[in-house]
């Protein structure tokens, strides 16, 4: 049982396997990574699919940014800025990066890879940091959680407090690859047009 599952009920046989897989995070951002090099070298793209996937995945990319320079990782419970929106900012910017990617990429197989990604990895990682939070934290998670819904925001205006630290953003899940990698395979989509 990996650490990510040692709380929950014991599974076997594929039911046990499947749920260590879902819970890895490693093979998740991996294969996260690996869908835009994917997506970008065979890509067929549109102009206005393009367009659009390339607004969707900066979007993305600067949610994460916004998102990573309110982190203090297990140190005290974010819940202002993009924390008041949604619990995971950061997987909120992944999903729209995925999403910009589909988009531009202009492969329909694209949407149904990004689908199934995402369902398979994203409840299991939503669940085991909710889970980690509330044993953190306590009851103020419990209540924040209960407020706030998991990834999609039900609003467009945070709420204000705390501080944003550009240092921060840029130290944190190492922002400033994330913006890079991302820009480049962008790009190699953009010179397919």
């Amino acid at each position: 049982m990996g650490s990510r599952t040692r709380d929950l009920p014991p599974l076997t046989g594929i039911a046990g396997v499947l749920r260590e897989l879902r819970y890895q995070e490693v093979a998740r951002q991996g294969i996260g990574l690996l869908l835009m090099p994917v997506y970008a070298l065979l890509s067929q793209p549109l102009p206005g699919l393009f367009l659009a996937g390339a607004v969707l995945a900066v979007a993305g990319a600067l949610v994460r940014l916004y998102a990573s320079g309110y982190i203090t990782k297990n140190q005290e419970l974010a819940t202002v800025g993009p924390y008041s929106l949604v619990r995971h900012p950061l997987y909120t910017g992944n999903l729209l990066l995925v999403a910009g990617f589909t988009l531009a990429s202009g492969l329909w197989w694209a949407a149904v890879l990004s689908v199934l990604f995402w369902w398979f990895y994203y409840p299991a990682a939503i669940e085991y940091e909710d889970r980690k939070l509330r044993r953190i934290f306590g009851q103020p998670c419990e209540d924040w959680q209960r407020a706030t819904p998991a990834v999609i925001p039900a609003g467009l205006v945070p709420k204000r407090g705390g501080s944003w630290s550009f240092r921060t953003s840029m130290s944190r899940n190492a922002e400033p690859l994330v913006l890079a990698y991302s820009a480049f395979w962008l790009g190699w989509i953009y010179w397919q047009l």
